[in-house]
């Protein structure tokens, strides 16, 4: 064989070996394909790894701010979380996906604040200390709003309290903790009460009883004797309304109105009731007894003397009798108040679907 024939052949042989090793590389490359996969994978399960976000809010003084609200949006939240500042002002949001994400702060008497920011995954995003503004202009208004203006804007809700949308029902409130009456509020409600079409014809209703059963026979009969028992009558309630809802009140500082308990036992709420036609609560917020209510029912049992015929006229004893009557009518409609006639009012039965609205999320 001639050098050259064996030169030829150790090329070819060299350039086969080389391309098998090409090949031998290109299959090896080809099965550790999965390789890239599998690294891809687990960058997959990197992005997995929940992360979380923390901060702390604080006032204009440093001061931590308690309780107050922050919603988290985005970071891969299906919804809104939403939590409250600790007794030092943190806040945590864990198990949380990567992503942008919004938080916003909101407390009452400070304006709302609102950070956006990009979660990585495995993160703890620390959000910088954030300090909440004073909202001034809502407190202005707060500042501005007086115990009168809150109290006329409860009277005039109890002005709309009618039982079956019909009969009056003024002198009785709901509210927890209502703003005391001044006297000029005080003398309003007994005014609406006196002159409610439904107060003149309950008036005539008892005329009529009256004149059926031969009460006062001084009066008489007929027409003449109708119109003289439905003017006593008439005048019984008007007195006993201003008396015990007006004029007394605005003396001795009290509140006339019946404040609605609405909670605890059966028996304890019956003896509330009960007590309430001789217990009160003063203008200024504190319990006392119920000055305004006896007093007022006996002076209504003292004029009502100056009125009655003169044969029905028992001096003290009329005036006491009165008085016993109007307190045993004010402590069993105070019962009646505290169990039936809520439930019998339209307006608060429409005041509570609304509330009951505004509280759904």
């Amino acid at each position: 064989m001639s050098p050259l024939t064996k030169t030829v052949r150790r090329f070819v042989h060299a350039l086969l070996l080389g391309c098998g090793v090409m090949l031998l590389a290109a299959g090896v490359s080809a099965q550790s394909g999965p390789g890239p996969v599998g690294t891809t994978a687990t960058q997959s399960a990197d992005a997995q790894v929940p992360g979380r976000i923390t901060g702390k809010v604080v006032d204009q003084t440093g001061t931590p701010v308690v309780a107050a609200f922050v919603k988290l949006t985005g970071a891969g939240q299906a919804s809104p979380q939403e939590q409250q500042t600790d007794d030092d002002g943190l806040y945590f949001f864990t198990n949380l996906n990567p992503g942008p994400f919004e938080l916003t702060i909101k407390e009452e008497g400070f304006a709302t604040k609102t950070i956006s920011g990009e979660l990585n995954a495995g993160e703890t995003f620390s959000v910088p200390q954030t300090q909440l503004l004073l909202a001034t202009a809502n407190m202005e208004v707060r500042v501005s709003e007086s115990e009168v203006e809150v109290a006329e804007v409860e009277i005039k809700e109890q002005m709309q309290q009618r039982v079956l949308g019909i009969i009056p029902n003024f002198f009785v409130t709901y509210e927890k903790n209502p703003a005391p009456l001044n006297t000029r509020q005080k003398m309003k409600l007994a005014w609406k009460v006196s002159i409610d079409p439904l107060t003149i014809a309950g008036a005539g209703f008892v005329a009529g009883m009256q004149q059926a059963s031969g009460s006062f026979k001084g009066y008489g009969q007929g027409a003449q004797g109708y119109a003289k028992r439905f003017g006593s009558s008439y005048a019984d309630i008007t007195i006993s309304t201003y008396m015990t809802g007006a004029i007394m009140p605005a003396i001795f500082r009290q509140d006339p109105r019946y404040i609605y308990k609405g909670t605890g036992s059966a028996r304890s709420r019956v003896f509330y009731a009960i007590t309430s036609a001789f217990i009160c609560r003063g203008d200024n917020r504190q319990w006392q007894p119920n000055y305004s209510n006896v007093l007022g029912s006996l002076a209504t049992g003292a004029i009502a003397n100056l009125y009655y015929p003169s044969t029905d006229r028992h001096g003290a004893m009329l005036t006491f009798d009165t008085a016993l009557i109007r307190l045993g009518e004010r402590a069993g409609a105070n019962i009646v108040q505290e169990f039936v006639l809520r439930k019998l009012t339209p307006s608060l039965r429409h005041k509570s679907a609304a509330q009951d609205q505004r509280q759904q999320p």
